[in-house]
């Protein structure tokens, strides 16, 4: 088993989130991604980093980094909104294979309802409908099978203050879709918010695990939301994930997993945060976590 370890512009308060906090620029975040001992990204929202191939590119070889993979939401509830879903994953494969990486990531997009709910779902009352799942299969299979075609792989996120972020509704995607065009990416963070044990699921689906997001969950602040109704943005503002080592996701034991399954690839580090929020000091954390990685898990 060989991983590669990288981080993404999430750990930076880059994220897919129309009014989040102010975003450093694209230039300084590869910077400290690299300087922090990582050796490859993520590509973030579409239009943070360069959408041309060659100025990427460029970006990425004078760092020694490498693109790994790309995050790309689909509002899978609705079905209206499944071919800009579509459009936009094929304009996503596209750069990605241009610039070597050879998987791309699909995630349902948050929606307020779901974001409300995170970490508490009551799935007869929050989940997808039998014909929105019908939907959301669909069009999760036609768009790996297109990036297919197109030279990529295709995992999906699972994703607090999602249609898909409960340990039950990731076994039914899973089980609705073929394990040969579409693998998971393992967020051992979102699987804990949304009550599972990332260890357990490691073990669970072992060699359908593609990629994997290591993050660490502060359960005070976790418990804390699913007490007062806290949303996930808020939980997110509040510090609910933290440097690696530091909270309960056992990293150690998944990496342990992971290996009896033969696992090869990425683990990518990510810590969503809140830049402004005081105290929080992305380059220092992304230090931190990489020490924990080399010196705790041994990669």
């Amino acid at each position: 088993m060989w991983i590669n370890v990288g981080n993404a512009p999430v750990s930076w308060g880059i994220m897919e989130v129309e009014g989040w906090s102010g975003q450093k620029p694209c230039g300084e975040v590869l910077d400290e991604i690299a300087q922090a001992g990582y050796s490859g990204t993520e590509l973030g929202p579409y239009g943070y980093f360069p959408t041309e191939p060659q100025p990427l590119q460029g970006e990425l070889s004078k760092r020694g980094l490498e693109m790994v993979t790309a995050f790309v939401p689909v509002a899978l509830a609705h079905p209206e909104a499944h071919e800009a879903g579509f459009a936009e994953a094929i304009r996503t494969a596209k750069l990605l294979a241009a610039v070597g990486a050879r998987l791309i990531l699909l995630a349902d997009a948050m929606t307020a309802s779901r974001i409300a709910v995170a970490g508490r779902v009551n799935a007869a009352r929050d989940g997808l409908s039998e014909e929105q799942w019908d939907g959301a299969v669909s069009i999760i299979t036609r768009i790996a099978a297109a990036c297919r075609e197109l030279g990529l792989a295709t995992a999906f996120h699972h994703h607090a203050g999602t249609f898909i972020e409960t340990p039950a509704e990731i076994a039914r995607l899973c089980d609705s879709t073929d394990p040969e065009l579409l693998g998971l990416c393992l967020d051992t963070g979102h699987y804990f918010y949304g009550g599972g044990d990332p260890v357990e699921a490691a073990r669970k689906y072992g060699a359908r695990i593609w990629h994997l997001h290591l993050k660490d969950v502060e359960p005070p602040v976790l418990d804390e939301a699913r007490r007062a109704g806290i949303g996930f943005l808020e939980a997110v503002h509040r510090g609910v994930f933290c440097e690696l080592g530091q909270g309960a996701v056992d990293a150690p034991q998944v990496i342990a997993a992971l290996q009896a399954s033969s696992f090869t690839g990425w683990a990518i580090v990510e810590q969503d945060i809140d830049p402004d929020q005081p105290g929080v000091d992305p380059f220092a954390s992304a230090v931190r976590s990489r020490q924990y990685l080399s010196g705790s898990v041994g990669i």
